[in-house]
């Protein structure tokens, strides 16, 4: 049997691409077009930030990147296999090993030590006890965390809690790191940190990083920034990044 990695493969193209992808939600008059027609890519080790007001079709863009959802029309591209064409299993799949997920909610587990909030993703992918700590205590070392691996959320800021958030999201080594408002719930002085963060792992591991946030200081980190309004994009450009 095929794995996921193994269908998506494919020397030379785009990490990630959109090809005229268009989503459209309900029916007749309740018809919404949360993304028309839209185009653009993504490469491996870059630092995209989406940015758009609500209604925009920043969040839709995000989901269908990690295969949360799926166009109406157009192609969604991974390294050159589109992933309307792949099963169910295979998407499941591809969300637990190519893509790791932030949210503006934390989503921690409350009464779970960081280190088991970490590890959540290894215990779906099957992996055994020992090596799942191992990595969890990795990745919670990647974002500053070493040492803190038995505190439960209550007992972390609400950074750190972001940062358990980071390390669950990265303890399955993906490709892609997408990231949806991880700032939304922090304070000024911690959102930078996080940022600071994200721009340190994008640099050292060369991890991609797809972002949506509204903040235009946050949006700063990013190497390149794209503009959404009403579903379409309304400007893509390079930027030098804090």
């Amino acid at each position: 049997m095929t794995s996921a990695s193994e269908e998506v493969a494919a020397g030379g193209a785009p990490l990630l691409r959109f090809h005229e992808v268009s989503k459209i939600y309900g029916e007749g008059e309740a018809r919404v077009h949360a993304l028309r027609d839209v185009s653009f890519e993504v490469h491996k080790g870059e630092f995209v930030v989406i940015m758009g007001s609500s209604g925009s079709g920043k969040s839709t863009a995000m989901n269908v990147l990690g295969c949360l959802d799926v166009p109406s029309s157009g192609q969604y591209l991974i390294e050159g296999v589109a992933a309307n064409e792949l099963s169910a299993n295979v998407l499941a799949k591809l969300r637990n090993i190519r893509f790791g997920f932030v949210f503006q909610g934390f989503n921690l587990l409350p009464r779970t030590s960081a280190l088991d909030n970490a590890q959540l993703p290894l215990i779906y992918a099957g992996m055994r006890a020992s090596e799942r700590a191992i990595r969890a205590k990795k990745a919670l070392a990647e974002v500053g965390l070493a040492g803190r691996e038995g505190s439960m959320p209550n007992q972390l800021s609400g950074g750190q809690q972001q940062r358990v958030a980071i390390a669950r999201a990265l303890v399955n080594s993906p490709e892609v790191l997408l990231a949806d408002e991880p700032t939304g719930n922090l304070d000024t002085k911690t959102s930078h940190e996080i940022m600071h963060l994200l721009t340190d792992l994008n640099h050292t591991l060369g991890l991609t990083i797809v972002m949506v946030t509204h903040e235009p200081d946050v949006a700063k980190y990013g190497s390149r920034l794209i503009t959404f309004r009403d579903g379409r994009i309304e400007s893509d450009r390079q930027q030098v990044p804090l």
